[in-house]
């Protein structure tokens, strides 16, 4: 089962290409700092602006950088669910320890057509998936019954729950009777998601503060919560910077502050305003990360 403190990785860029390099040193310094997984080519990997090629490749790196010190759950999401499987397939080959899925965006099918497309892809591998549930991004809403039945099949392991709803988790574990990796998709709300059975965070911030957000995650395994609630407030001037402007321009700034990266973004994402890049400052100076 994946559990804890998972960070998704941004992919550095260097005058237009994959800075191979950074993401290897980045890949390093995430597990020094106590990251437990790490989620590489999905949202914050500007997924939908990376290449076939760099996709395969982003996560071929990963992988060998990562030499199976921490799970590796590789970004396999795709409205096109033949596109979603050469993806998955990918991500097997190059030895990742799962999948994340996402469905549903510009398509908006079905419960039916959700529960399909994820049955297809786990029917045609023999990895792991979490299911990617956001609907912000996606429109549709994988709903409780049908992640129940999505659960009901081997190899769909968790959820990566962005819903921003926090009686989801609830009315999931009343139907879902096996273990399950329940773990938020949103910094914000990821210790009183623990609290109400959660496993873990597939985390932003971490990618410029894994040690406290680490720190966070094993303190709810280890039932401390006032302890992760008192983590969790020291961040949140950080969460609430990172995510003024479209993802992932605020984190990859945060990291050039800390000369892990470029803070290079592809189009349409734009480069943090000014007044933005000054609340991570001030963020990150508060937190003396920087």
């Amino acid at each position: 089962m994946f559990y804890g403190s998972y960070t998704a990785l941004i992919t550095p860029f260097n005058q237009g290409n994959v800075d191979e390099a950074a993401l290897r040193q980045l890949v390093n310094w995430q597990i020094d700092q106590g990251t437990q997984g790490l989620v590489p080519v999905g949202t914050t990997g500007e997924s939908p602006t990376i290449s076939e090629a760099e996709h395969k490749r982003i996560i071929e790196i990963v992988v060998e950088e990562t030499a199976g010190r921490v799970p590796v759950i590789a970004g396999a999401g795709s409205n096109n669910p033949a596109e979603a499987l050469v993806y998955a397939k990918t991500a097997e080959q190059a030895g990742a320890d799962g999948i994340l899925c996402v469905a549903g965006y510009y398509n908006r099918p079905s419960q039916a057509g959700l529960y399909e497309h994820f049955k297809l892809i786990h029917d045609q591998t023999n990895i792991p998936i979490i299911i990617y549930n956001i609907p912000p991004r996606t429109i549709v809403d994988v709903q409780p019954q049908t992640m129940a039945q999505l659960a009901a099949l081997p190899r769909v392991s968790g959820v990566k729950d962005a819903t921003m709803d926090l009686s989801r988790i609830s009315r999931e574990r009343s139907l879902i009777k096996r273990d399950f990796s329940y773990m938020s998709g949103e910094d914000i709300t990821a210790v009183a998601y623990n609290a109400m059975g959660g496993r873990g965070c597939i985390s932003v911030t971490s990618n410029v503060a894994p040690a406290l957000c680490a720190a966070m995650q094993s303190a709810c395994q280890n039932g401390d919560y006032q302890t992760a609630l008192a983590i969790h407030e020291r961040l949140m001037p950080l969460h609430l910077a990172l995510f003024e402007e479209p993802s992932p321009s605020g984190i990859k700034y945060a990291l050039s502050l800390t000369g892990i990266c470029q803070d290079e973004v592809r189009l349409p994402i734009m480069p943090p305003s000014a007044t933005t890049r000054k609340k991570i400052e001030t963020a990150l100076t508060q937190l003396s990360l920087i």
